[in-house]
């Protein structure tokens, strides 16, 4: 039970103060708009640039001693290969011109020595560079070794023997039907997820520990406390800036969808392809969706609906775990740097689960998914891995049973820390304090 007698009324009251300070400030409104601009230019802006291509043409020479591979090197858009003289070196020719980007140096047969060939340039070599050198000097040697096998048809029987398979997946819905589903797609839905659950956790648990010391810094706290008790005045501060959170997310969703969905029409993402019709079981296998008409059929597989009220349920159960932790830590404290101190264990925490996510991703069913899925700390983070791929329904109650229980407790401690921290000054509480403290009735 709290330390307190609760009331409602004034927890309304402290919750509705947090939610309307803070989302009527500038910044929130700024980041709450920008944000998805940022996140979808981080996806987009690159896919962009990568399809500019670069005017400029990098004169290349090459120095073929063996006569036998300069003429395999044809311009292309970037590169001018251009043949020079067998006795030249790149030494000599560096000197006397200024307009040559980088010199093939190729000395003897590359079957018998592949180290014989060699890239000369002032500047670092381009990747695109070498690639190109690389692909057409390997094509030419695959077909001089093959050739010195004497196999008659040798390339066709090679190419008839190479086999790119990649198996459809299909998931059977609860009204018999089946479409295709994908275990890509379930991994970055579950991994989203994650971080946008790792990232509020951390933002808003920061605000309510920030909003504690300023508070206690500020002596307003010592005026608060008067008509509203330290138990209602926590728990209002972390539910409203909760709901502030939750908002923002909402908010970051919607926006967040729209832009990328208009970036993919705009960039052309979507390509020719089939639509994502159910699939019928016992059906032949017909040709799989490409392009992001694919990725949305694939999507249908998946119960956004079940994923978003878990989220949010691991959301609100991990948010007030923690942010409870963070207002005890916020009354203990005086000063940034001592906070630094009290926050390292579940900064800890955190990045432990957001890793253990991320090595479950291959194995949902694994034991550290399983385990760390169940393990208060870490659920939040680890199960919304898990959730896409449909986990029994039992593992998902009981880590919800955990996690609440866990944040009632949590709750409870950290309200009996913040009762007495909130009104103390000048003194770091030790460990021994801080136990004292919670035993207090």
């Amino acid at each position: 039970m709290p330390p307190y007698n609760t009331d409602m009324r004034k927890i309304g009251l402290v919750t509705s103060r947090e939610y309307l300070r803070r989302v009527n400030k500038k910044s929130f409104i700024l980041l709450t708009i920008f944000a998805p601009l940022l996140f979808a230019g981080i996806v987009f802006v690159p896919l962009w640039l990568s399809s500019i291509k670069n005017d400029e043409v990098y004169n290349i020479s090459i120095i073929d001693r063996t006569g036998k591979y300069a003429g395999l090197f044809s311009d292309t858009d970037n590169f001018h290969f251009e043949k020079v003289g067998a006795s030249e070196s790149p030494d000599k020719l560096r000197s006397g011109n200024s307009s040559i980007f980088a010199f093939l140096e190729i000395s003897d047969d590359l079957l018998k020595n592949p180290k014989a060939a060699a890239l000369y340039s002032e500047k670092q070599i381009p990747k695109d560079l070498k690639r190109e050198v690389d692909n057409v000097l390997s094509r030419y040697l695959e077909d001089e070794k093959r050739a010195s096998f004497n196999i008659p048809n040798l390339d066709e029987i090679i190419k008839a023997s190479n086999v790119k398979f990649d198996i459809m997946t299909i998931k059977w819905q609860k009204d018999g039907t089946a479409t295709e589903s994908s275990s890509e797609i379930g991994s970055v839905i579950g991994f989203i997820f994650t971080f946008v659950i790792y990232m509020f956790l951390i933002m808003y648990g920061a605000m309510v520990m920030h909003g504690v010391m300023e508070e206690k810094t500020n002596r307003i706290v010592e005026i608060m406390v008067s008509s509203v008790n330290p138990f209602d005045l926590m728990m209002g501060k972390i539910l409203g800036i909760g709901l502030v959170g939750l908002t923002q997310a909402l908010i970051w969703c919607v926006l967040t969808a729209g832009l990328v969905g208009a970036g993919t029409l705009l960039l052309g993402l979507g390509g020719a392809g089939a639509e994502g019709m159910p699939l019928q079981v016992g059906m032949p296998a017909v040709e799989a969706p490409e392009g992001a008409l694919g990725v949305l059929a694939k999507l249908r597989s998946f119960n956004f609906v079940e994923i978003i009220v878990y989220f949010v349920l691991f959301f609100i159960g991990g948010y007030v775990s923690y942010a409870s932790l963070f207002a005890a830590t916020g009354s203990m404290v005086d000063s940034p740097d001592d906070a630094q101190q009290f926050m390292m264990p579940m900064m800890v925490l955190m990045i432990f689960a957001v890793y253990a996510g991320m090595y479950s991703l291959n194995n949902p069913d694994g034991p550290l998914a399983f385990w760390c899925s169940l393990i208060p700390f870490t659920s939040p983070m680890v199960m919304m891995v898990r959730i896409p791929y449909e986990i029994p329904f039992w593992q998902v109650l009981v880590s919800l049973a955990l996690l609440y229980a866990s944040a009632i407790f949590f709750v409870w401690v950290s309200a009996k820390i913040y009762r007495v921290g909130i009104l103390m000054y000048g003194k770091k509480p030790n460990l021994r304090d801080i136990v004292r403290w919670v035993r207090l009735s």
